[in-house]
């Protein structure tokens, strides 16, 4: 395949799927529902009502102190269900941010991922909006597999809560990073980004714990004027991690060679503001149990059966990655 992102043969069972629900915490519901609805397109659904059993267990799993509160709502995108949902906690309570600004030098989960077939388009639409933009849409050339290249339109979104939101298209024949609806040529969130100075344990977890796989692992240079706001010539590792056959819902890392991060000294989990959890579907709970205890990786709670109203009846467990960033898994029944 001349898609250097392709998907390749699998050639052991599959542990974990790509990246199935990213869940973000916010006191600002009308900011979620004007650019990811209005401007992005998808479906806002809640708040959905829980029971005090699921409150009690998602408190316990995903670590929330007793006096936090919250509404619980569905984001996504029904005509592309295949596509990341997003999990939305509305507050009740202040809790610290995540992020306290748009740097891209800020540890912690840094973006959604919204691949399309119309970028110029969607640019226009969201700028018409007043939604901020990290820089004007950048255009560039990726090399394919046969070192021939291909075009690209990319903007970075300044979304709510201090989250970069990614609008990208892919020209000159090459498909989306991940569906979109064919309607209206929107997609996403089809992948999602981090920033870390731990690139190698991280990545660890991802692959030897979940049994991901690392498809893409370079080292570029910043440009001049990249939308990331760093200045020219900054070398950063650029690691893309996929679920084995598995052509979206990917994850990307950042890791920048010169040493310079911003810590904002709030951890990067629910229930602070932002995004503060990804979520996986897995096949064998037990073998990620076994594997993260061998690789020292800390569990928060679990294995809890419930039914969740996004992804369904499971046992579902919790873990602490090496940066401290929160991963829930889950084994339906």
């Amino acid at each position: 395949m001349n898609d250097p992102l392709g998907t390749k043969e699998v050639e052991s069972d599959l542990l974990c799927g790509p990246l199935h629900t990213a869940t973000l915490c916010t006191r600002d519901i009308a900011g979620i529902r004007k650019f990811y609805v209005d401007g992005m397109g998808m479906e806002l659904v809640g708040p959905i009502d829980l029971s005090e059993q699921q409150v009690k267990t998602q408190a316990s799993l995903w670590d929330i102190p007793k006096d936090i509160t919250y509404d619980y709502y569905h984001l996504h995108r029904p005509s592309v269900p295949s596509l990341i949902q997003i999990r939305v906690l509305l507050l009740h309570q202040d809790t610290a941010h995540i992020h306290q600004s748009y740097s891209s030098r800020e540890l912690g989960p840094f973006s959604l991922g919204f691949p399309n077939a119309n970028q110029k388009s969607l640019h226009k639409k969201l700028v018409e909006m007043d939604i901020e933009v990290m820089a004007d849409m950048q255009t560039g050339e990726i090399p394919r597999a046969d070192g021939t290249t291909y075009r690209y339109w990319e903007t970075i979104f300044k979304g709510p809560d201090f989250l970069h939101c990614v609008g990208i298209e892919r020209g000159d024949g090459m498909p989306p990073l991940s569906p979109v609806d064919e309607s209206n040529q929107m997609g996403g969130p089809g992948y999602s980004a981090f920033v870390t100075n731990k690139s190698t344990e991280e990545l660890s977890f991802y692959v030897d714990v979940l049994g991901l796989e690392l498809r893409a692992d370079r080292y570029w240079e910043t440009s001049p004027g990249s939308a990331l706001g760093i200045q020219e010539g900054v070398a950063y590792r650029f690691s893309l991690v996929y679920a084995p056959g598995s052509a979206q819902n990917h994850l990307l890392f950042l890791d920048y060679q010169d040493g310079i991060f911003e810590e904002t000294g709030v951890a990067p989990r629910v229930p602070n503001i932002g995004l503060g959890m990804w979520s996986f579907q897995c096949t064998d709970l037990a073998v990620v149990l076994s594997k993260a205890s061998a690789h020292n990786i800390k569990v928060i709670s679990g294995p809890s059966q419930y039914q969740d109203p996004i992804t369904g009846d499971a046992a579902y467990v919790t873990l602490l990655t090496p940066s401290g960033f929160l991963v829930e898994v889950f084994q339906t029944n």
